[in-house]
């Protein structure tokens, strides 16, 4: 064995363990089960990827090595439900079950499939979905990088699936580039240190076990201060002036941009909302006031011919069905309902 294919191995070996450590340990802590089991899930599909191509464990293939295969190429639609579940997306339902059938078909056809030209094709069909759902995780991650109100929590969640799906990006281009089932150690070293890279960089902080970093988005704010510092008063008379002006009602709007309009640094800024005033992301704050505005909207008798979507384009919302998860997990209605409700009322 070559000295460069002894470092390959050491550092797969190395890496493994450190994965297998992390998921014990996000598997026995507090966060959600879902979120539990998708991180697990995540954990042991990358520890499979490099189980495939470590040397010593080729030599001891044995009747579960076809499920270590399925985990690995289950990894990029793993870390596309992770993020979904992580950032608080809806997850489409189509999306997933096309994925898993892909993901599925195709695990099958490198099983019964032997013409090389037929492989070629299963593994293109194959690494171009992966690549897909890679890049639409990371779209989600950068989006959504500003709604979590807790500093190190919003940065580990960006950083977690930015490191994985950069890690899973170049693994997936690097194959499609050398060939797809190309094992030299000089194509998968540069792969297995960018892996390497990535567990030493988010393990640390995940084996901290620090409950604000496991992954809990569903978790309720802590209760609102009722006294402010002379700073944050100031501050919390600036952010009521301007949601009194409406501007939540700007589409796109990030605390980013709402903390330079209001001339303070954003932490302080996430600070007071999430620690002050007890909301639990962004999103939630911004919420509370399109939906109270968007409910007498709704029971306006002036407004009574405006078609829904507008209200919703009005209210900052970038499409319908936005405002519609957050009206009925709000009130329990659609807006639909809600208005049809508040005109029977009045009749």
């Amino acid at each position: 064995m070559s000295r460069l294919l002894l470092i390959d191995t050491a550092l797969r070996l190395f890496a493994i363990g450190q994965l297998l450590m992390i998921a014990l340990v996000i598997g026995r802590g507090a966060a959600p089960r879902p979120i539990r089991a998708v991180t697990v899930a995540l954990l042991i599909g990358v520890s499979s990827y490099l189980t495939l191509a470590t040397p010593i464990f080729l030599r001891l293939r044995g009747p579960f090595w076809a499920l270590v295969q399925l985990a690995a190429q289950s990894t990029p639609l793993i870390l596309w439900l992770f993020a979904h579940l992580l950032f608080e997306r809806r997850v489409n339902r189509r999306v997933l079950i096309g994925g898993a059938v892909v993901t599925l078909g195709c695990w099958i056809g490198f099983g019964v499939v032997d013409a090389p030209q037929a492989r070629f094709w299963v593994a293109l069909i194959q690494r171009t979905v992966s690549l897909l759902l890679v890049l639409h995780a990371l779209t989600i991650a950068v989006r959504e990088r500003g709604d979590d109100l807790i500093e190190k929590r919003r940065r580990l969640r960006v950083g977690f699936v930015i490191v994985v799906g950069l890690g899973a990006l170049m693994v997936l281009v690097v194959e499609m580039i050398f060939g797809f089932r190309h094992r030299d150690v000089l194509a998968t070293l540069p792969q297995t240190l960018v892996i390497f890279v990535s567990v030493l960089a988010t393990g640390g902080a995940l084996l901290q076990s620090d409950p604000e970093l496991l992954f809990d988005p569903a978790a309720p704010a802590p209760p609102p201060v009722p006294s402010l510092s002379p700073a944050e008063a100031v501050l919390k008379a600036k952010l009521d002036a301007a949601m009194a002006a409406g501007v939540y009602r700007e589409a796109g709007l990030t605390i980013g941009a709402l903390a330079e309009r209001l001339g303070a640094p954003e932490h302080r800024l996430r600070l007071l909302i999430n620690q002050r005033l007890g909301y639990r992301n962004f999103s939630a704050f911004l919420n509370e006031a399109r939906i109270a505005e968007g409910k007498a909207w709704l029971a306006d008798p002036e407004r009574v011919a405006l078609p829904i979507l507008t209200i919703a384009m009005d209210l900052g919302y970038g499409s319908l069905a936005p405002f519609n998860r957050a009206f009925r997990e709000t009130t329990g209605q659609a807006p639909s309902d809600f208005r049809r409700a508040a005109f029977a009322e009045k009749s």
